[in-house]
This record gives C-alpha cells, structure tokens and sequence, in this order.
C-alpha cells in the first residue's frame, strides 16, 4: 500500500538530497565530504523514493542503468590518473588547470575533483545496483 503522505514528502526530500549530495561533491576535496560522501547521500535520495514507490519507479526515475554508472564512474576515476602520466609525474599526482584568469580571480579545475565524480559516479551507481537487486527480491 502506497502512502499519500509519503510519496508527496519524499519527491520534496529527492530533490533536496540529491542538491545536498552535489554540495558535499563539490567540498569534498577542500573540506570534509566528497564523492564518497556524495553518492551516498545521493543513492539514499532514491533508496527513499523507493521505498515510497516501487522499484520499477525509481528505475524510470533514473533514466539509466545504476550498473551502467556504476561502471562509468569507475571509468572516470582511473582515467582521472592517468593525465599525471602524460606530464610525467607518479600515477594519481593531482593536476590543476586554471581557467579565465583575470587578476587575482580565475576557475582553478583539477583532476581531484575529477576523480572525486567518478568515486560519486562509482558509489552511488554500486549502492543503486545492490538495493534494486534486493528489493526486487522481496
């Protein structure tokens, strides 16, 4: 049986998670959070809408196979290694590319930050894959 109450909630709640789990990505490499962190919070947004709908549901909710993310996330995080060797330094030395620089103002990018998506991507594409699995069990 579907509750009313807990369907309306959890759509508010989702979308409040999943901005939450951006935020806690994007400190992550400066302060505490992360993309461990991150994908956690966001499979829990829809573990949540699971639990309120179905899992069938939250699948067309997410538009892709978690497994498929899962994967790429992995994907993502080595190949973010790789660019230190291209520049010679040790596998996973961290690399910054700073862009628009007018001044002392600029976008400072790096490879951490890419890696960090891939470990979000990662975690949060295992965490979906392992909960559909067992609610589809039940």
């Amino acid at each position: 049986m579907q509750s009313l109450i807990l369907t309306t909630a959890t759509r508010l709640l989702v979308a409040l998670l999943l901005v939450f789990s951006i935020y806690a990505l994007l400190r992550g490499h400066n302060l505490p959070g992360g993309g461990f962190i991150g994908g956690l919070i966001g499979a829990t947004a829809f573990i949540l809408y699971t639990i309120a709908t179905s899992v069938r549901e939250a699948r067309t909710a997410l538009r892709v196979d978690p497994a498929n993310v899962a994967m790429l996330g992995v994907g993502v995080a080595g190949l973010s290694g790789l660019v230190a060797g291209f520049v010679g330094q040790p596998f996973f030395t961290g690399q910054w590319l700073f862009l628009f620089r007018n001044g002392d103002s600029y976008l400072p990018l790096s490879t951490v930050l890419v890696f960090d998506i891939g470990v979000y991507m990662a975690v949060f594409g295992g965490i979906l894959t392992l909960v559909f699995a067992l609610e589809q069990e039940i």
